[in-house]
Formats: C-alpha cells, sequence, structure tokens
C-alpha cells in the first residue's frame, strides 16, 4: 500500500482542551470534524495513551480551539510537544474559560465546546462524539492545516498523532534536524520567527538559540542525512 495517499487527506491543527476537577489539560489535535449540524455535534480523535484522553473520560467535556494559520511555532510545541504530565501546560498561557469550564485560547478563531454523548475505540485512538453546548467566532482569519504547517513552517509531527509524518524533502547540504521531534532548519529559510534571517548557516545560530518547535538547544539537532 503507499500511504502517501493519506497525505491527500485534509485536515486543520486545533488545541483541544479538558479538564479533571479543576486540573486543566490540552494537546494538539488534527482529527476535529463536525458529524451533525441539527443538534450541532462534533467528534474528536485523541490517542489513548494521552492525559487529555483522561480528562475527556473524567469530564465528559471537551473545547477544541480553531487555530489561525499565523499561529506561532512555539504554541504547537508547547501544546504538541509536552506532556502535560510534567507540565502544567496552561501555567503563563493567556486562556479563556469556557461556561463549562474548559479552557481555550482567545489567540483563537474559534472555539467550541462539547458534551461527549459517545466514544468508539479506534485502535490507539477514541473517537469523542459531542454534542456543541456553547461555540463562538473570537475573530476573523485563515485556519492553520496541517498541509500549510508542514510545507510552509517545515513543523514536526507528535508521535502519538494518528496519521504518519508528511513525505519529508530530499536531504538538502546545511540542513540539520532535530533529534526530539524532527523539525528541520533550513538555511536558507532561516528562523524568521525567532528573529533569525534567511541566509544564516546553522553553526552561525546564536548560542541560546532553540527549536522553534519543541524547544531543545542546538545541540539536540544533526545534520541532514
Amino acid at each position: 500500500m503507499d500511504t502517501k495517499a493519506l497525505h491527500q487527506i485534509t485536515y486543520g491543527l486545533y488545541v483541544v482542551a479538558s479538564r479533571r476537577e479543576d486540573a486543566l489539560n490540552a494537546q494538539i489535535a488534527n482529527t476535529v470534524f463536525q458529524i451533525t449540524s441539527e443538534p450541532p455535534a462534533i467528534a474528536v480523535g485523541i490517542n489513548r495513551a494521552n492525559l487529555t484522553h483522561e480528562f475527556i473520560v473524567a469530564s465528559g467535556l471537551f473545547v477544541a480551539s480553531v487555530l489561525p494559520q499565523d499561529t506561532p511555532l512555539a504554541v504547537i510545541g508547547h501544546f504538541g510537544f509536552r506532556s502535560g504530565r510534567k507540565s502544567e501546560k496552561f501555567q503563563g498561557t493567556d486562556y479563556r474559560l469556557s461556561p463549562a469550564g474548559v479552557p481555550y485560547l482567545p489567540a483563537s478563531l474559534a472555539y467550541l465546546e462539547a458534551k461527549v454523548t459517545r466514544a468508539l475505540e479506534a485502535g490507539t485512538h477514541t473517537v469523542f462524539v459531542g454534542e456543541v453546548s456553547q461555540m463562538e467566532l473570537v475573530q476573523p482569519g485563515v485556519p492553520l492545516t496541517y498541509a500549510h504547517y508542514h510545507q510552509m513552517k517545515r513543523g514536526a509531527v507528535p508521535k502519538a498523532a494518528p496519521l504518519p509524518p508528511a513525505p519529508v524533502e530530499q536531504a538538502k547540504p546545511g540542513r540539520w534536524v532535530c533529534k526530539q521531534c524532527t523539525y528541520i532548519y533550513d538555511p536558507e529559510k532561516g528562523d524568521p520567527e525567532g528573529g533569525v534571517p534567511a541566509g544564516t548557516p546553522f553553526t552561525a545560530l546564536p548560542g541560546n538559540w532553540v527549536c522553534p518547535v519543541c524547544g531543545a538547544s542546538k545541540d539536540a539537532f544533526a545534520p541532514e542525512d
């Protein structure tokens, strides 16, 4: 089978959050989709090994924040490459609470709060179907898609994601790969979000430069094979 066929399916990128009593957690997810319009219902696919999965099971609630196209890589790295078991993801993060007390990002385009009505086991993931109890357009903008994230932002994919990593371009001299998240530093493009202009070789990066996705230091990078 040619798994590249899977990359022709379109995906968005979202921050999916839940709560367990007073504790809050969230993660990056790309499988959020509408099921019905009357009553409005959405579904989300969450890896059963993730802490967010435990929170959704405990509370029966989840909120999906729709990320804009200009979302910084650091936001995706924060929610997608760090475990809520090791750090409080919303500490120091700007967020608001939905009517049910579940966090969403005010920098998102919209958020949808849902109450779980059904949970379907699907291999490594659970598909939670929820009736939308609140939804709001936060600001205008263009939603971030997985294709844009990979092609324009050169982002990495968490190991627990339900889709295989996007096809990697042919290796080029001068590019370095983060061993923690597979982000590729391309000197032809630099790191605009980190203030590094195009044309800057990896060896010329400041000593305190870190991976824009997962925050790893320069020591975590290796030349691309």
